[in-house]
């Protein structure tokens, strides 16, 4: 049996009083990639921020790996091996690429090993690690915030609309760093995806999140599986 990477077992959570996720429970293997999609205000955010411990749990249970991470702080979430890049730009606009960066690390003598990887995926940061992140355009930025959970080298990425108002060639460059971590190190990935092509693209898996509860999931590179979410995306 493959090893569990996540395993969210019926979480309830919202924000103050207000119930978004209602006992809502998902599995991801060790090394899978599931797409997690539908309209918003489906509770998809809430949930990626419920896993990684910024919103309470009001009941349920979440473990990574076996380690219970219910009641753990977001920091502590991180260091046990999952990172987070966020739909809201999480990045500090007034450091360069470079520093940026190495806050996905624990120790800064690791850059240069974890960068020559990066620079694989993402060549346009090879000659710009002293720009500031803030000059950079919205693409790039997506980029960095990808880039630096990669340089964590998490056992499970977290994506929340990562290709929102990008143009194709940048949509195609993250698709493509996606596919080259899995290969290469085997990382769990979950994300949010209005992008359906994109999300079935990368991930094995799909699952439709609607009024806080999954009502349908398959397999995502089945074109008959494919074609039928979209009856569930419909505004």
């Amino acid at each position: 049996m493959s090893e569990i990477a996540l395993d969210v077992r019926d979480v309830t959570s919202g924000y103050k009083d207000s119930i978004v996720l209602r006992k809502l429970s998902i599995t991801i293997a060790a090394g899978e990639a599931v797409a997690l999609l539908g309209k918003n205000g489906m509770g998809k955010t809430t949930l990626l921020k419920t896993i990684m411990g910024y919103l309470p749990k009001k009941s349920g249970a979440i473990h990574a790996r076996g380690q219970d991470i219910t009641r753990l702080a977001p920091h502590r979430i991180a260091r046990a091996g999952i990172a987070y890049a966020p739909q809201e730009h999480a990045l500090f606009h007034d450091l360069s690429i470079r520093d940026n960066l190495r806050l996905g690390l624990e120790k800064a003598s690791t850059f240069d090993e974890r960068f020559a990887g990066i620079e694989l995926v993402f060549p346009v940061f090879k000659s710009r690690l002293r720009q500031y992140a803030g000059t950079l355009s919205g693409g790039e930025q997506k980029m960095l915030l990808v880039a630096r959970a990669l340089m964590m080298r998490p056992s499970m990425i977290l994506l929340d609309e990562i290709t929102e108002g990008l143009q194709p060639s940048v949509i195609d460059r993250l698709a493509d760093a996606l596919l080259w971590e899995r290969q290469r190190h085997g990382t769990t990935l979950l994300l949010i995806e209005q992008n359906v092509s994109f999300a079935l693209k990368v991930a094995d898996r799909y699952a439709v999140l609607k009024q806080g509860g999954i009502i349908d999931e398959g397999d995502a590179k089945q074109a008959a599986a494919a074609t039928s979410i979209f009856s569930h995306l419909r505004v």
